[in-house]
């Protein structure tokens, strides 16, 4: 099956990777249904993908009702549902001892619990049309980065909840895949940036590879590819894969040394830059987090 004859949902689709995906897979003639927190951001998507073949709901993927609905709505508009790709997450700032605990709850909330929610939702419409589920996990789930613990034990997490789908689901005719990419120029990525100049003094600190940012197109580019092959493994840039064949040399104790060589200085600074901020997450996502609070209300 082509492209263009597919309809594909896309968690976290108002934004980044998730919305130039969806532009990419439109481009190429699949019917898109985009979910997402922020009603504003996801009405512009929807609007960038062309409305004649695309559908924004509002939707928390941590809400497996919410995610239940996404995909009848899917399947009312356009008439099946053939892929999922599981986008949606979030990163959290601060070491363990300085991050707000209700932060670490929310990123592993989204980042794990949402990707089950999205998956069991999908799995039913999957097996009916022999459809592919592809998973955003990171290279975090390679390689740990201090002060980013929530984010490397989620990403970590739904490689291998990839992994365990992946062997239940086979026999239904259902594909799944796991996405691995470095540091993209996301407003994730953008947003550390901006609120911790020590994230990007880590950035320029660690050894190469790792220290380079990777532009949005590339990892569509790998998305679509993805899709379209039906993907076990999705790398963006392709030395990812290099780095998850190697992850035991990564957190070995010769493998650490670089990064434990910035941690007694860089560490300390970042939990500071993160106490004047008040905050462990981003402001866009603690914005989006209390609309939705107000809008349950």
């Amino acid at each position: 099956m082509t492209i263009s004859d597919q309809v594909i949902l896309i968690t976290g689709g108002a934004r980044g990777i998730g919305l130039e995906t969806a532009k990419a897979l439109g481009a190429r003639g699949a019917r898109l249904v985009l979910t997402d927190l922020d009603q504003p951001a996801l009405d512009e998507a929807v609007e960038a993908v062309g409305t004649e073949r695309c559908v924004g709901i509002v939707a928390d993927v941590c809400d497996l009702a919410a995610m239940e609905g996404a995909v009848a709505a899917a399947v009312e508009r356009f008439g099946r549902l053939d892929v999922v790709l599981a986008n949606a997450g979030i990163a959290s700032y601060g070491s363990v001892l300085a991050i707000d605990p209700a932060a670490f709850q929310r990123t592993v909330d989204i980042n794990i619990v949402g990707v089950f929610n999205t998956a069991r939702a999908a799995i039913p419409e999957l097996e009916k049309t022999k459809g592919y589920l592809l998973v955003v996990s990171s290279l975090a789930a390679f390689a740990a980065a201090p002060g980013l613990a929530a984010y490397n034990a989620s990403k970590a997490g739904v490689e291998h909840f990839a992994n365990a789908l992946r062997l239940e689901v086979t026999h239904l005719g259902i594909a799944v895949g796991s996405a691995h990419m470095s540091w993209i120029d996301t407003p994730l990525v953008q947003d550390a940036k901006s609120d911790l100049p020590t994230f990007q003094e880590m950035l320029t600190k660690l050894p190469p590879p790792l220290n380079r940012t990777t532009d949005v197109d590339a990892c569509v580019k790998a998305f679509v590819r993805g899709v379209e092959k039906r993907s076990r493994h999705v790398y963006c840039p392709g030395w990812v894969r290099g780095a998850g064949l190697n992850r035991n040399v990564i957190n070995s104790a010769v493998g650490n040394l670089p990064i434990l060589r910035l941690v007694p200085d860089l560490l300390p600074r970042m939990d500071a830059e993160v106490r004047a901020l008040g905050r462990s997450m981003s402001a866009r996502i603690v914005a989006n987090d209390q609309h939705e609070a107000v809008r349950e209300d």
